[in-house]
C-alpha cells in the first residue's frame, strides 16, 4: 500500500507542478499578446520618429553651419595674415628709403629706390594672385569698366574705346576686385 500511496502522491506531484508551469505560462502569454495599437497610435508613432529624425538632422545642420562659419572667418584671417608677412618686407624698405632720403641730394637716386620698391609690392602682389586688367586703347566694356567720362576722341579709331585710365583695375584671380576707372572717347 505504500507502494500506492506514494505513486498516488507522486502523481499528485506530477499535477500539481503541471498546473503550476501553466499557470505561471498562462500570465506570461497573456502579457506577450498586447492588444493591436490603432491607426491613430501608430501614426502617433510615426510622427514622433519622423520629429525626433527632423530635430537630430537640424541639429547636425546647425552644428554644420556653425563650424563652417568659424573655419571661414579662421581661413579669412589666415589669409589676411599671409599677405600682411609678405607686405612687412616692403613696409621696412619704405621705412629705410624715408631715412635715406633726408641724406641724399641726387633725385634720380630717389627715383630709382622708389621703383625698386614699388616693383618688389607689385610683384608680392603678383604672387598672391593680383594683375592689372589692361584698358588703355580697349573697346569700352560696362562689365569690366567704370565709365567717369567721356570726351571727344582724339581720333575715329579710339570712338567708343578706353582714352585714359584715372584709377587702375585689378584682377585677384579670376574675379574682379577693383574696376578701372576709365574716360571713354565719343
Amino acid at each position: 500500500m505504500n507502494s500506492e500511496n506514494e505513486s498516488t502522491e507522486e502523481l499528485n506531484e506530477e499535477n500539481i507542478a503541471e498546473e503550476t508551469i501553466q499557470n505561471e505560462e498562462t500570465p506570461q502569454e497573456e502579457t506577450a499578446q498586447e492588444p493591436e495599437k490603432s491607426e491613430l497610435e501608430l501614426a502617433q508613432e510615426a510622427a514622433a520618429t519622423a520629429n525626433d529624425k527632423y530635430l537630430r538632422l537640424y541639429s547636425e545642420f546647425d552644428n554644420y553651419r556653425k563650424r563652417t562659419a568659424k573655419e571661414k572667418l579662421e581661413i579669412i584671417k589666415s589669409a589676411s595674415e599671409d599677405v600682411i608677412k609678405n607686405m612687412l618686407p616692403i613696409v621696412d624698405d619704405f621705412q629705410r628709403a624715408m631715412v635715406h632720403n633726408t641724406e641724399v641730394q641726387d633725385p634720380e637716386s630717389l627715383k630709382q629706390g622708389f621703383e625698386l620698391i614699388y616693383n618688389k609690392l607689385l610683384k608680392s602682389l603678383e604672387a598672391k594672385g593680383l594683375k592689372p586688367i589692361e584698358a588703355a586703347g580697349e573697346v569700352f566694356n560696362a562689365d569690366i569698366h567704370e565709365a567717369i567720362t567721356n570726351i571727344p576722341a582724339p581720333s575715329e579709331d579710339m570712338k567708343g574705346k578706353v582714352v585714359d585710365v584715372v584709377e587702375q583695375g585689378y584682377y585677384l584671380g579670376e574675379k574682379i576686385i577693383r574696376f578701372p576707372k576709365v574716360v571713354v572717347g565719343q
